[in-house]
């Protein structure tokens, strides 16, 4: 296989400067300016990219958020603007749904509505609002490079499979002590390679999240991720932040049927634990750990209003009319049965239904009963 670009410019780097840690080599991976997988104009989710996402799948995702979102702005005393802050918006399906959705269905509450995608890619940003020009919603939509550049918000912070991009150290019992992955440079390839733990923030991770861990077993920890949801919390002045991501809390999520963590790169809609091949040509992800983003949250002034599964969440927004929004005016029977099964995979409990949680998080008010946390199981949530 010929080297990508991005391997080739790693290579000459560790050759000269040595081995950097995993999560360096991941945030290379994903964010390096010129090569990173996130920072090239690239399809990358749907049949063409390299994995589904649930917007990718049909509009009664972002309709079945947006639901939600006129709920919370309605608790909130309908303000106006209301702000919906959508961080890492991808190819713009759900923006356009969202908004799409709301300019019929809820035209006062998208009279209402300030709309913000935060996307750091320049060229993503360039066709994110070409999409949504090409639908005349170009007018509720304002572009940010990055949070820092948000204004200080009440309203909603969502984001979807966003925290499990995050770059992660990677930790291994080995010989009875914890040692970090680096990655080094031999030869023409990428190797990785134990080491010292490079941070005491992940080592106090570690303990508290993972403190059983057996030899030879490995766990990721994103420091990214608590930075991100401490982040969020300072912009937000009153109002929600709704996180769905595949992952759990620690206890379900750092256990000995995953002994090597749950690390895997993706390309071509193959998962696979070859992370040293195709540098910045394939994504690399990692299951978030939900309990470390409730108690940063907490720290940072966040209260937690609830956790639960998509599928659960879904099934909550959707069954009051029975799932009116899957469809479109004038489908065929053919088209509405093809609805059907793209709904059954939203929130089938076999896959993304299970995997995907949704935590919510509130500031500044006191929490209304969500409709889309009717089912959570109180087993779930936690409140320490």
């Amino acid at each position: 296989m010929t080297p990508t670009r991005l391997k080739t410019h790693l290579l000459d780097r560790l050759s000269r400067k040595g081995p950097i840690t995993f999560g360096e080599y991941m945030s290379l991976c994903l964010y390096h300016p010129e090569h990173g997988y996130y920072m090239q104009d690239r399809e990358r989710t749907g049949v063409r990219g390299d994995y589904f996402t649930s917007p990718d799948l049909h509009p009664v995702f972002a309709r079945l958020l947006a639901r939600q979102a006129v709920e919370i702005w309605e608790a909130m005393g309908r303000p106006a603007p209301f702000t919906w802050v959508e961080m890492g918006p991808g190819r713009g399906w759900f923006a356009r749904d969202f908004l799409s959705w709301t300019r019929t269905a809820q035209p006062e509450f998208y009279a209402a509505l300030d709309y913000l995608a935060i996307e750091p890619g320049p060229r993503r940003r360039a066709r994110l609002g070409e999409k949504l020009r090409e639908d005349q919603l170009s007018s509720k939509l304002r572009l940010l490079e990055n949070l820092e550049a948000s204004p200080p918000v009440a309203g909603c912070f969502f984001s979807n499979e966003l925290a499990d991009a995050f770059p992660v150290a990677v930790v291994e019992r080995i010989g009875g002590r914890l040692k970090e992955i680096y990655v080094s440079a031999q030869g023409e390839e990428l190797r990785e390679m134990p080491g010292p733990i490079s941070n005491t923030e992940v080592a106090a991770a570690v303990a508290r999240y993972a403190h059983d861990l057996e030899e030879g077993q490995r766990v990721e920890v994103s420091l990214r991720a608590v930075q991100w949801i401490r982040a969020v919390a300072e912009k937000l002045t009153r109002g929600y932040v709704i996180t769905i991501d595949y992952g759990d809390l620690a206890e379900r999520l750092f256990t000995s049927d995953r002994p090597r963590g749950t690390l895997l790169a993706y390309r071509g809609h193959t998962a696979s634990e070859d992370f040293y091949s195709a540098p910045g040509e394939q994504d690399l992800t990692a299951h978030v750990n939900f309990s470390a983003l409730i108690d940063a949250g907490k720290s940072a002034g966040l209260v937690l209003t609830g956790f639960t599964t998509q599928e659960r969440f879904l099934m909550a927004l959707g069954e009051e009319n029975e799932f009116r929004d899957l469809y479109d005016p004038g489908q065929s029977e053919a088209e509405k049965l093809q609805a059907r099964l793209k709904l059954k995979r939203l929130i089938s409990p076999e896959g993304m239904g299970s995997v995907f949680k949704v935590l919510i998080q509130h500031r500044g008010l006191d929490a209304p009963q969500l409709t889309g946390l009717k089912y959570q199981r109180k087993t779930m949530t936690r409140d320490k």
